[in-house]
């Protein structure tokens, strides 16, 4: 393939993964932040000080939390904008891994345009946190990843962010509203301090299935065809493609989305006009390394396969 047409299908590539596909576990999340937003902004217009709540969003990986929040903080900012408020008036970080309550700390401040001149202690940093989102009228802190907040899993350390997050929304004089999305270990996190529980809404986003959810995935595939400008093939027209599709993917909807999106690009790569299911095959060997006796487009019992393992060979077999 031609350099100009590895760009142009980067860019068709990069399309698809911009669309963002409405899904029915979407909405509550979507209902409870903008009430949360709706009451902050009318607070402010008020002139009002109240305790702030927050949103814990959780479920497995590859279950489409990040890209649903990152969808939804675009359309905050939006209306943010209507009110005359800052783009910073919501931070959206994502919490490394391994990290530390000061290792956090800096990396707020730092989205904060705030630079530490020495070496600080955690409560010196988290003081400064608190100062600075209250100096610059931050309304949400959105902390992706969260449950990375308390990595090593200790008492002592699930109490010290349950303490700090509980802190930044209470504060007398300028309460931040705290959004939480990761895996379910950030449960563990909310459920080691009913206090900061009490003060959250939850979602989860739990994973899909191939009874339940066939149908919608095989509108989601003829969906990005669509919008991919590229025709189906018949053997991936239909429920067993979808079903193969969703096992696959481990029974996670944002999965499902990157293995359509990745075989399209694999039939783009090779000047293919009509998407099949040898491109989904081809596309799950690429992700996983695995042989073709555990490829669910390939075998019949597709479903005895554990699709979250990778280089998986014959002599992997029990």
């Amino acid at each position: 393939m031609m350099e100009s047409d590895l760009g142009n299908t980067a860019d068709r590539i990069a399309a698809l993964k911009d669309h963002f596909v409405w899904h029915e576990r979407f909405e509550p999340l979507q209902e409870r932040l903008s009430l949360l937003m709706e009451k902050r902004l009318a607070d402010l217009s008020a002139d009002r000080i109240t305790e702030a709540r927050g949103i814990a969003l959780s479920g497995a990986s590859g279950t489409g939390k990040s890209r649903a929040m990152t969808h939804l903080i675009s359309g905050i900012w939006k209306r943010f904008a209507e009110h005359d408020l800052p783009h910073g008036a919501i931070i959206s970080l994502r919490v490394p891994s391994p990290a530390t309550l000061k290792s956090v700390g800096q990396m707020v401040l730092r989205a904060l345009g705030y630079k530490l001149s020495a070496e600080r202690q955690a409560w010196y940093i988290w003081d400064l946190v608190r100062f600075q989102l209250r100096e610059r009228k931050v309304l949400f802190l959105h902390l992706d990843e969260a449950q990375d907040l308390s990595s090593r899993g200790t008492r002592n350390e699930m109490t010290s962010v349950a303490s700090m997050l509980k802190t930044l929304m209470t504060d007398e004089d300028w309460p931040v509203g705290i959004i939480l999305s990761g895996t379910t270990e950030l449960e563990e996190i909310l459920n080691h301090d009913p206090q900061l529980a009490r003060r959250m809404n939850t979602i989860r986003f739990d994973p899909i299935s191939a009874g339940a959810n066939a149908e919608d995935v095989q509108g989601l595939l003829a969906g990005y065809a669509k919008r991919g400008q590229i025709r189906l093939a018949s053997d991936t027209v239909g429920i067993p493609l979808s079903e193969r599709l969703i096992h696959a993917a481990a029974f996670q909807f944002g999965l499902v989305i990157e293995i359509i999106i990745e075989a399209i690009e694999l039939a783009y790569v090779r000047g293919d006009e009509i998407l099949s299911q040898h491109h989904f095959a081809q596309t799950y060997t690429d992700r996983t390394a695995c042989a073709d006796a555990f490829n669910p487009f390939i075998v019949d019992d597709y479903y005895a396969i554990d699709a979250r393992r990778v280089f998986t060979r014959e002599t992997d077999r029990d």
